[in-house]
């Protein structure tokens, strides 16, 4: 796990635990096999997804008390940022489950968190996040499909637009209107197992990047047990405050600079080989002082991933300051990691930036970072965070 973590790491053959580092690195060499393919077929990473279970990296923040590896915060944007430098897509799938289990791990409790904590530290249930819906896109605070109650049961009929990679989970996290509610502010999470669900695929997911996350529409109804609201009906305000916010701007950032950095890493292997750099030329100003902009921008959104990751472990997340940070986290890394892969096919031009076929990726890794942006709008975030920045006339910067 990282550094000071003396959580288990998963058994290799014979029963002996494998370092955290092994098991990152087993998904990933997977992971880098097919992402071409995937990508190219806008086929979910089903290979990449059985490492992650194989690993056991699915339960690596299931508390190793409760079957998982026990592993924390940092490990997870560790393990993402080298998943990001073979596979956005993949690597996206991999830090939003991991968002879902720390919304149990933090949330769940009695028969659920018995039940299901478990499961997802073997690797059996790969979770899904269903918070999406028509007419409001990814805004978590509000839900208007209605929560309702049957003897002991909850019955569910929603309808979501983009559920990244739900045709291929095992289980949901679902935002519903709070039962008896006619407020849409009142918004419950709901888990429901893939077989207490009827789940119906809508349409066709043919993006422009992000092909292989498989984000498509879902129709999900079903019947699930009173004990499967995660936390207290209509608190969900809660979650998102301490829980799905910051996992989300962080797990993304990590995912996009993983992203770019494979890009820089492959590109600069590229240019020390005379035999692959062609007419780029070492001696050119030109490409120095470009490639030097491009690791300056990785360095930056590193730098600002570490301080946020530091700020949410040691302070209260409710607080404007660290939504600032939180939010301009995000902000800063979709941009700055989109950009670095703009300069590197700058650089590298037309041969080895911009064809499909090129080794250095950076296509498919231009068009996966054109969705960061767009991965809850950056101008949402920044009509909050200008609200946000009046309130604080000292300017008192986490």
């Amino acid at each position: 796990m990282t550094a000071t973590s003396t959580a288990p790491a998963a058994a290799g053959r014979g029963g002996a635990p494998l370092p955290f580092a092994t098991l990152v690195e087993e998904a990933a060499e997977v992971t880098a096999v097919h992402a071409r393919r995937t990508d190219t077929e806008a086929a979910f990473p089903a290979e990449a997804l059985d490492s992650l279970r194989r690993t056991r990296l699915l339960g690596l923040l299931v508390p190793a008390a409760e079957g998982g590896l026990g592993g924390d915060l940092g490990d997870v944007l560790t393990a993402t940022r080298r998943l990001g430098r073979e596979d956005m897509s993949l690597a996206m799938i991999f830090a939003m489950h991991c968002q879902q289990v720390a919304a149990l791990v933090r949330h769940a409790d009695g028969k659920l968190r018995d039940d299901l904590l478990p499961r997802i530290g073997r690797g059996e249930t790969y979770l899904a996040s269903v918070t999406t819906e028509a007419g409001k896109g990814g805004a978590l605070l509000t839900a208007t499909a209605p929560l309702r109650q049957r003897e002991g049961h909850l019955l569910l009929d929603r309808f979501a637009p983009i559920v990244t990679g739900g045709a291929h989970a095992d289980g949901f996290l679902v935002t519903m209107r709070s039962p008896d509610s006619e407020n849409e502010n009142d918004v419950s999470l709901v888990y429901a197992d893939r077989g207490q669900l009827e789940v119906a695929s809508a349409g066709r997911w043919d993006p422009h990047g992000m092909r292989a996350s498989h984000s498509g529409a879902l129709h999900l109804r079903g019947t699930v047990p009173e004990h499967q609201v995660v936390g207290e009906h209509g608190r969900f305000r809660d979650i998102v405050t301490r829980t799905f916010g910051p996992l989300a701007h962080l797990g993304w950032s990590a995912a996009w600079l993983g992203t770019a950095e494979g890009a820089l890493a492959r590109t600069v292997g590229m240019l020390r080989s005379a035999r692959t750099r062609g007419s780029l030329s070492l001696d050119s100003e030109l490409l120095l002082t470009r490639i030097a902009r491009v690791r300056h921008r990785l360095e930056a959104v590193a730098a600002l991933l570490a301080h946020t990751l530091d700020t949410v472990t040691h302070e209260d997340v409710s607080r404007p300051r660290v939504q600032l940070l939180v939010n301009g986290l995000k902000v800063t890394a979709s941009e700055q990691c989109h950009a670095a892969v703009h300069e590197l096919v700058e650089i590298v031009g037309l041969r080895h930036g911009y064809l499909r076929d090129s080794p250095l990726a950076l296509e498919r890794a231009l068009r996966d970072l054109r969705s960061a942006s767009l991965n809850f709008s950056n101008d949402r975030l920044l009509l909050a965070d200008g609200k946000l920045t009046l309130l604080d006339a000292e300017v008192r910067l986490a």
